[in-house]
């Protein structure tokens, strides 16, 4: 594993809590910082078709946010095209979804990179591969995990529980959160973020408002904080 590059695996509380932006937003301040990094999305369902195959709007994000460029293929090696649990697409399209090839996936990818930025899918333990989930894969590879939080109602709850299943395991390093403001009519913001500050372990690393481009240039100015430097592996 030596020469496998620092990577970040981005989690969240449920599927559409913006971790899509977060991690596409995160590779651009990397880029920004001159670093050689990949955006990647292991396994992607929700695809349209096109000339070239299938194409999941999140891996194009990530790729276009990217400073070393690598074929679809590579950024995003699993993608289904209905917007359904990966597990049951691949079932569906009768793809096998192997442990070992995605860990080979990953060495391949980040061959070209000094840090690689990885999307789940869903939340930390959507189903997988047969009996397991796909956090499985940062658990194999020892990648530190950053929860993007979904501020709305609940999210006390879902957090807390991610946050004990990322730690359950002892293989990767939890560095934080973010929080994201999917509900604007979310009510108490300032009492939710101190609790949830409370229960995982220190204040936000960023907080993203309500955004009417939610892209990785106009998340960048509510990332750009020192913790999440140190996050990436760069100078504080």
């Amino acid at each position: 594993m030596s020469t496998i590059p620092r990577g970040l695996f981005i989690t969240g509380t449920d599927t559409g809590v913006g971790k899509t932006v977060v991690a596409s937003g995160l590779v651009h301040l990397a880029a920004t910082a001159g670093r050689r990094v990949v955006g990647l999305k292991p396994v992607a369902s929700g695809a349209e078709r096109t000339p070239d195959g299938l194409r999941n709007e999140d891996a194009l994000a990530l790729a276009a946010a990217s400073t070393v460029p690598l074929p679809y293929a590579l950024t995003n090696p699993r993608c289904f095209e209905p917007a359904i649990a990966p597990h049951i697409a691949a079932a569906e399209a009768g793809v096998a979804i192997s442990l070992p090839d995605l860990v080979g996936w990953y060495a391949r990818a980040t061959a070209g990179a000094d840090l690689a930025v990885v999307e789940g899918a869903g939340g930390w333990r959507v189903p997988l591969h047969p009996e397991g989930f796909l956090s499985d894969l940062p658990e194999l590879l020892g990648l530190d995990v950053l929860l993007v939080v979904g501020l709305r109602l609940g999210c006390l709850n879902h957090a807390r529980l991610t946050l004990e299943a990322i730690e359950r395991s002892g293989r990767c390093r939890y560095v934080g959160w973010i929080g994201n403001r999917i509900d604007p009519s979310f009510a108490r913001l300032d009492e939710n973020l101190a609790t949830l500050g409370r229960l995982l372990g220190g204040p936000p690393l960023a907080v993203i408002p309500p955004l009417s481009d939610p892209t990785a240039s106009a998340v960048l100015e509510f990332l750009e904080r020192p913790a999440l430097a140190r996050a990436l592996g760069g100078s504080a």
